[in-house]
């Protein structure tokens, strides 16, 4: 069954239409060739979940009739990926991987080794991309809740971010393994850094803040799939696998 987002869904209820428009209606018509009749389900993103039956279709609107209705329930502990801008497309591939997985919301990280700069109008782009990515991720992997895409943040502001969250920095060094790691009621905020690692610098400030430092195994990941691991581990830990 094909899923797809669309604002609407918030409101509707059994028996009613909804209407796929706009670039969510082509995709349907268009590319997935959608036809009257066939079960799709519709969310929110924001824990509506809905399914029902196409009724009409055309390159403009997709009509779908309502059959049932559900609500799913935000997560108690919320899994934060900081994720350090990198070079190419590697940090597009770790948070399109880290939607698929599971994680909640996902932080851009201007780091001080991140060869990628978000300056300006690039800043505002750059988002911008990433939550196209991680919308279309979450409709691949059927998930009733989309994560938010923050703006960048710095160093000094990730700790203020992370205040009263625990916070842990994936780092190859580090003695703790990330499997020994058990969930309490905090929400969980990973930094994944770039290419180059986590300064020295950076790597005291979040410790300063209370950062746990851990490592994966004994390989040393790219950024592009150290994040998405780790999000599995921790998936594992608060029970959700």
């Amino acid at each position: 069954m094909l899923h797809f987002l669309v604002a609407s869904a918030s409101t509707a209820s059994v028996g009613e239409t909804v209407s796929l428009t706009g670039a969510e209606a082509k995709h349907a018509a268009v590319v997935r060739r959608l036809r009257v009749g066939e079960s799709i389900s519709v969310g929110d993103g924001a824990g509506v979940w809905l399914e029902g039956k196409v009724t009409d279709v055309s390159a403009a609107r997709v009509d779908v009739e309502i059959i049932s209705r559900s609500e799913a329930d935000a997560p108690a502990t919320r899994l934060v990926l900081v994720q350090a801008l990198a070079k190419g497309d590697r940090d597009e591939l770790a948070v399109q991987a880290a939607c698929e997985l599971g994680v909640d919301d996902i932080v851009p990280w201007q780091a001080s080794r991140s060869i990628s700069r978000w300056d300006g109008p690039k800043a505002v782009k750059g988002r911008q991309r990433w939550a196209t990515i991680v919308r279309e991720a979450a409709k691949q992997a059927h998930r009733a809740w989309v994560p938010e895409v923050t703006e960048p943040l710095t160093a000094a502001q990730l700790v203020s971010f992370a205040a009263g969250k625990r916070m842990l920095v994936l780092d190859p060094t580090a003695t703790a393994r990330l499997s020994t790691v058990r969930a309490d009621d905090r929400d969980i905020v990973l930094v994944v850094g770039p290419e180059g690692g986590i300064t020295p610098e950076e790597l005291e400030k979040f410790e300063a803040a209370g950062a746990e430092r851990v490592r994966l195994g004994e390989t040393v990941l790219r950024t592009s799939t150290a994040g998405p691991a780790a999000i599995a581990v921790l998936s594992s830990a608060l029970g959700r696998w």
